[in-house]
């Protein structure tokens, strides 16, 4: 079935806008690191591997990908997202994670060009550096707690992004991968380990319920989203709109339990959301002419 040429970007920024309060409600449970990685992992591994057993058009097939080591890596991607994510937004300040979650552009971007081959539009590399840019102002007033859990912050993100970027180059490049089974195996690992660290006797203290909405309907929803739609179009636009959390996850947080950003943070995500609407209306102007001229070069055949 032919998709219009925006379909990817549109359900990517579906995807990262249900992704946005997955912070709030993080600190919402007012639960440690390893805690929220039980919580988190175990549910949408759960959510997720129950969809790909609706949805799987030959388990033994599907399952033998496992197998693969592109299978194994996609699993491992996912085993790291989810670890990495919850103990980050347990030692930083959530502006700071996000920060480094923002490089996932930069790491699709040179990953695609690794992997794929697949060639960066300048246009793309533009739109980037100005929203880093306005990242880096966002980010630049905030208070944080020692620079200690900053640094650990910045650098849980960094893995973070890392992973995601892998995830999506991988995903475009091997369509065959069963999206659910993968993201749901990493996760349900992810989770697993969380409750062996912390132990059940634990894993009860905090606001189950909170946590229980990223488990169940964030996390789901939106990363099954955001790898089908790296199956559309170029994973560092994907990425690039991944970036909307960076922006609103701190306003969520701020209007949620009350941690003001700086008004810098709210100029720098001003930049942001320009950069991102600049660029995904290029992009659309740019799909849309190519496809006349594609109908145009057919027609004239």
């Amino acid at each position: 079935m032919t998709r219009h040429p925006l379909f990817g970007l549109g359900l990517a920024t579906f995807g990262a806008l249900v992704l946005t309060p997955d912070a709030l409600f993080m600190r919402l449970s007012g639960m440690t690191g390893y805690q929220m990685v039980g919580w988190r992992g175990g549910l949408m591994g759960a959510v997720m591997l129950i969809l790909w057993a609706v949805t799987a058009r030959g388990m033994t097939r599907e399952l033998a990908v496992l197998a693969s080591g592109t299978g194994a890596l996609l699993v491992a991607t996912q085993y790291v997202n989810m670890t990495l994510f919850s103990l980050g937004i347990a030692l930083a300040p959530v502006a700071v994670m996000l920060l480094g979650v923002a490089t996932a552009p930069v790491f699709a971007a040179l990953l695609s060009w690794l992997v794929m081959g697949e060639r960066t539009r300048p246009a793309t590399w533009a739109a980037i550096a100005a929203v880093m840019a306005g990242l880096a102002l966002a980010v630049s007033g905030g208070d944080g707690p020692g620079g200690e859990s900053v640094a650990a912050g910045l650098a849980a993100g960094l893995g973070v992004a890392l992973v995601l970027a892998l995830n999506f180059v991988l995903l475009r490049a091997h369509p065959e991968m069963p999206i659910p089974l993968v993201i749901g195996l990493g996760a349900a690992l992810a989770g697993a380990t969380g409750w062996a660290v912390t132990g059940p006797a634990q894993m009860t203290g905090g606001t189950v319920w909170a946590i229980a909405v990223c488990g169940f309907v964030i996390l789901p929803v939106s990363f099954f989203s955001l790898s089908l739609a790296s199956r559309q179009t170029h994973a560092s636009n994907v990425s690039l709109l991944l970036l909307l959390e960076t922006v609103l996850g701190p306003l969520w947080v701020w209007i949620g339990v009350g941690e003001r950003p700086e008004p810098v943070m709210l100029v720098g995500g001003a930049v942001v959301v320009a950069s991102l609407a600049l660029y995904l209306r290029q992009e659309g102007r740019r799909r849309a002419n190519g496809r006349k001229r594609q109908r145009a070069s057919q027609s004239g055949m």
